[in-house]
């Protein structure tokens, strides 16, 4: 064995753990970068009977009603997260979700219950999630069943 085969024998583990490391700090820069993915629901949202889940990819976020506090539950813990009761004029009122024991679970009392109570109402909502670097928005409307 010659002295370059010698070496290339000793510096290729040490190349190897350096583009390993290098390729991890480009991932992790590459995932807190700014941007915005669309939710999109999976079928009718029905939010007063616990029946609305969306969808991004592997993400998936439930929102649900019960006793006057609206829940948002997500597969990914959340940095924050908002929700958006639009009226008929397009005009939005912001739902600060607070954290419910984990960032999982997030919740805020709102007055969805009297917008849509009855079988058959329903109310437009939007919905922004942060995680990191992302942010998850959603527009859908609930219709209750």
């Amino acid at each position: 064995m010659n002295k370059h085969t010698r070496t290339a024998f000793m510096v290729a583990p040490i190349l190897a753990v350096i583009g390993y490391i290098a390729a991890d700090y480009y991932e992790e820069d590459q995932a807190e970068k700014q941007k915005v993915i669309q939710l999109m629901p999976v079928e009718d949202c029905d939010v007063i009977n616990q029946s609305c889940i969306l969808r991004s990819g592997d993400f998936e976020v439930n929102v649900f009603d019960k006793k006057n506090l609206t829940t948002v539950n997500s597969t990914f813990p959340l940095d924050s997260a908002t929700l958006f009761l639009v009226d008929k004029n397009n005009n939005p009122t912001p739902y600060p979700l607070g954290m419910i024991q984990s960032p999982y679970y997030w919740h805020a009392e709102t007055n969805l219950r009297e917008l849509i109570g009855d079988p058959g109402q329903s109310y437009k909502l939007r919905l922004v999630l942060n995680i990191k670097g992302g942010s998850y928005i959603s527009e859908f409307s609930t219709k209750t069943k």
